[in-house]
């Protein structure tokens, strides 16, 4: 790979104005504070634009943002994941049969995860904006965003619209931070917590797929994977009990669609491994 060849890549979620209902993996009710507590609670409506940034405030993303900002400084990191909780929990302490999945797959990749549960655009171009992603200089970035904005329902035009305007957003910020970067945009994954809302990610991934050059901004939609042609997901492939974030099964599929990239751009792992190590749910360290 050519010095200073960066490759960015961005997942484009799928839930957003208002947040899904989501359990941890135990079934159970999540602990309150929690991250997977913020994402099953109802927020307002979000009054910040798709494509403007806006922090969550709340003390446990606070002390997560402040988590990040400490990782981003470690290690050396050549491949960025960033985006929600589809993001966050691969990579995360707090939930272990993930974390392992991710080392089988990306150790030697020098891969990092900056994904936090429950952002929306917004949320997500905040904390790009205040410092994660500065100094980080990554080769390849891993984008999972917009899932919080669609949310459960049905949407409007303009309400896609927007939508796909803040993931673009999301796209511009790192190309600002990482000015050699290629970018590989990845469609929204299916949801089936309601079926009412799959033309609405349809409509999203049509015009994030028109964002894509080819060459600097690349597209990379592994729905047909995940769905069939009516949105119906594969068995075995998302949370039974959300419907929304993937299983083991699931993230492996993403990665064996990320790997051959990753090999095509950096090259195949090394034995060795640089990145920071794991971080996790701060409210989950607390008894």
């Amino acid at each position: 790979m050519a010095p200073g060849f960066v490759a960015l890549f961005i997942l484009a979620g799928a839930f957003a104005f208002a947040p899904p209902f989501t359990l941890d993996q135990t079934g159970t009710a999540p602990p309150p504070g929690s991250a997977a507590s913020q994402a099953s609670t109802r927020e307002p409506p979000a009054t910040t634009p798709a494509d403007r940034p806006a922090p969550r405030t709340d003390q446990n993303s606070m002390a997560a943002h402040a988590q990040l900002l400490e990782k981003a400084k470690q290690g050396r990191i050549d491949v960025y994941f960033v985006g929600d909780s589809i993001v966050r929990r691969w990579g995360a302490l707090d939930y272990p049969e993930l974390l392992a999945n991710w080392t089988q797959n990306f150790y030697g990749w020098n891969a990092g995860n900056f994904g936090w549960g429950a952002d929306r655009t917004q949320n997500i171009l905040w904390r790009l904006e205040t410092g994660e992603l500065d100094g980080v200089n990554p080769k390849v970035i891993v984008v999972l965003a917009g899932t919080n904005n669609v949310g459960a329902q049905p949407r409007t035009d303009s309400e896609i619209a927007e939508i796909a305007g803040g993931v673009k957003a999301i796209v511009d910020a790192c190309r600002r931070k990482a000015p050699a970067a290629t970018i590989v945009l990845t469609a929204i994954f299916p949801r089936n917590d309601n079926m009412a809302a799959m033309p609405a990610i349809d409509g999203i991934n049509k015009q994030l797929a028109a964002i894509a050059d080819g060459r600097r901004v690349r597209f990379l939609d592994i729905n047909d994977r995940l769905a069939d042609a009516n949105g119906i997901v594969v068995a075995g492939v998302l949370n039974e009990r959300d419907k929304l974030h993937p299983t083991l099964k699931g993230y492996q599929i993403w990665a064996d669609a990320l790997k051959p990239i990753f090999r095509e751009l950096l090259g195949p792992p090394a034995f060795t491994d640089l990145a920071p190590p794991p971080t996790g749910d701060p409210s989950a360290r607390r008894p």
